[in-house]
């Protein structure tokens, strides 16, 4: 059917790509970081802190 094919967006088009944002980046350390500081405060926390850091640095964001 010729209609199908012209709705369908070509894999050759670029598509519009909206940048990571911090707040979204990370969520798994993102989560147990902010779980670990609630629960035990911020001091117990370094191992999930440092997780959390390599990770945005990873995607690209300067920490």
């Amino acid at each position: 059917m010729p209609g199908l094919a012209a709705a369908s967006p070509s894999p050759s088009e670029p598509q519009e790509k909206k940048p990571l944002k911090p707040c979204c980046a990370c969520p798994e350390t993102k989560k147990a970081r902010d779980a670990c500081i609630i629960e035990k405060g911020e001091e117990h926390c370094g191992h999930l802190i440092e997780a959390h850091k390599e990770c945005m640095r990873a995607l690209g964001f300067k920490i």
